[in-house]
């Protein structure tokens, strides 16, 4: 049997993740609720496997996480989650989780996940693997235009001033049809349709 822990300060998760789990090969050694309490769990009972929410009182699943990488403890841990905070997926990300599942299909999908994680996999549903790739390339705070080149940029300010691309191909000394060529690329690049929507970006953007 593999050894089991699972942290959520709600009382029916605990409750259907065990019954979830009754029958296979995971045992539950511990059910916690907050996160001191957690990590002292852990100490006793030595899980193999975390099975650990984000929000909990006092100290929360991400700084549990973060607790045991900063102790140099590297067994496996497994977010199970309602929702992410673009911040929270980060800061698990970076602190090496092996696995998130949704609350919302952890029926389902959680003795899957619990088996490729214990089998060394990392399973992290690819939606988020690419949220959390944009995030870190554009962190918060970055401008709007952040994903545009310089040209493209430049591009971006000339069509918030209200030129046309004919004039913008004669400012930049570039054909009309290439300046098309830009715009049809940035509107792809930002996910966007037209050059209202860029000019209303490139006024927001602080380098503009």
């Amino acid at each position: 049997m593999i050894p089991i822990l699972i942290a959520d300060d709600h009382g029916f998760i605990r409750a259907g993740v065990s019954s979830v789990l009754r029958g296979s090969e995971f045992r539950v050694v511990a059910a916690t609720a907050g996160g001191e309490e957690t990590l002292d769990a852990i100490a006793t009972h030595d899980p193999a496997i975390v099975l650990l929410d984000i929000n909990m009182p006092g100290m929360n699943g991400v700084q549990v996480l973060e607790t045991l990488r900063a102790r140099g403890d590297k067994r496996s841990v497994v977010v199970l989650t309602a929702e992410l905070t673009d911040r929270n997926l980060l800061a698990v990300m970076r602190a090496g989780v092996e696995g998130i599942v949704s609350k919302e299909g952890a029926g389902d999908d959680l003795i899957d996940v619990l088996e490729r994680v214990h089998a060394g996999q990392k399973v992290i549903p690819p939606e988020l693997l690419t949220r959390a790739l944009d995030l870190s390339l554009h962190p918060e705070g970055a401008g709007p235009l952040d994903r545009l080149n310089p040209r493209e940029r430049r591009i971006a300010r000339l069509v918030a001033r209200g030129m046309r691309n004919r004039d913008i191909g004669t400012e930049m000394n570039i054909g009309e049809g290439t300046v098309k060529v830009y715009l049809h690329a940035m509107y792809q690049k930002l996910g966007i349709e037209n050059r209202t929507e860029l000019a209303l970006l490139a006024v927001n953007d602080p380098d503009t």
